[in-house]
């Protein structure tokens, strides 16, 4: 199981977790790309260095307002 948990995470009422996988796998796949290009060995998973990155604050990501979607149509 990777730590921290989904749920510190996400840090306002109503946001998805979902939203929250999809900025998670996002991440993982650019430090992955990353590593690559510049043929670095990754010490640990790219999926568990996403984690840590959105846990410490240093990736974030927002959901669109469904409502403001409505509007905008």
């Amino acid at each position: 199981m990777i730590y921290p948990a989904v749920s510190s995470l996400i840090e306002q009422d109503g946001q998805c977790r979902y939203s929250l996988v999809i900025a998670v796998a996002k991440e993982a796949r650019t430090i992955a790309e990353r590593a690559n290009n510049s043929k670095e060995r990754l010490s640990e998973k790219p999926i568990k260095m996403a984690v840590n990155a959105f846990a410490d604050g240093k990736a974030v990501y927002c959901e669109s307002d469904p409502s403001a979607e409505e509007t905008a149509e």
